[in-house]
């Protein structure tokens, strides 16, 4: 009987060594159908080539692009009416007071669809003059983006104030430009961002004012009361939403946001 156990052991032994020289000399063919099959599908080949036949500009351009795509959330945040419109609707949320209501997700949103609202000349002159010429492949990657950097210093420029470009020059030293033309663009994104910050704060404060003095009639009645434990916001929440609705806040507050672009 060990006898026979030995043998038993010996064979699987050798069984599973066959199988796996098998296996090794199967892996080639199965690694590789095409060389087997020369009538099946092969798979599509690449090859990587440095130096030889490779335009250094053409890949330039193309590094160019791929870099102007990733920054195109900044682009879009910072050099379009995005900014002052998410901050607007941001004070109106803290000013009525209803906390995530409307969450986030919904004012970003509603914040993009204005923007795109207020930028649709800007975007109809920079695909005009520079995204369609390129489809058709009648200008360069150079001469689109040199068009599409021309038509968001059109709407720039007219939202910027002179103080705040005068700001970054009194800051290096240099003489500014006579015309807002000349101003370079890394001078001119800044100020933009600045003036943007600020005409948004400026609104954001108005909005304030109503609420605020709803606030403080509301505590005066409290304390009056002689009820100084129940916190005013509690009881003025729902007046502060009344009079929203009431006013048709949000007709009001979108219309003074498209209103304070210049045209």
């Amino acid at each position: 009987m060990e006898a026979l156990k030995v043998l038993r052991s010996v064979s699987l032994i050798k069984l599973t060594k066959f199988l796996s020289v098998l296996a090794l000399l199967m892996l080639p063919a199965l690694a590789f159908p095409q060389a087997a099959n020369p009538n099946g599908v092969n798979l599509p080949g690449m090859s990587i080539n440095f130096g030889q036949g490779v335009n250094l500009v053409d890949s330039i351009e193309v590094l160019m692009l791929f870099t102007i795509i990733t920054l195109a959330p900044s682009i879009l945040i910072l050099c379009t009416s995005f900014t002052r419109i998410l901050i607007v609707l941001s004070f109106m949320r803290q000013a009525i007071g209803t906390q995530n209501m409307p969450p986030n997700q919904v004012l970003v949103g509603f914040s993009l669809f204005l923007s795109m609202f207020v930028m649709q000349p800007t975007g109809e002159r920079i695909y005009n003059k520079a995204i369609q010429p390129y489809m058709n492949k009648q200008i360069t990657t150079t001469a689109a983006i040199d068009e599409i950097t021309l038509g968001l210093r059109a709407f720039m420029q007219k939202q910027v104030r002179k103080a705040d470009i005068g700001l970054f020059y009194d800051v290096t030293g240099k003489t500014a430009p006579n015309t807002i033309d000349d101003v370079p663009i890394h001078y001119l994104i800044p100020a933009f961002i600045i003036s943007e910050l600020k005409t948004s704060f400026q609104i954001g404060f108005l909005l304030y004012i109503p609420f605020l003095i709803l606030d403080m009639v509301v505590a005066s009645v409290l304390m009056a009361m002689g009820m100084m434990m129940l916190p005013p916001v509690v009881v003025s929440l729902p007046f502060k939403l009344l009079l929203f609705v009431l006013v048709d806040g949000w007709q009001l507050v979108t219309g003074s946001i498209l209103r304070s672009f210049n045209p």
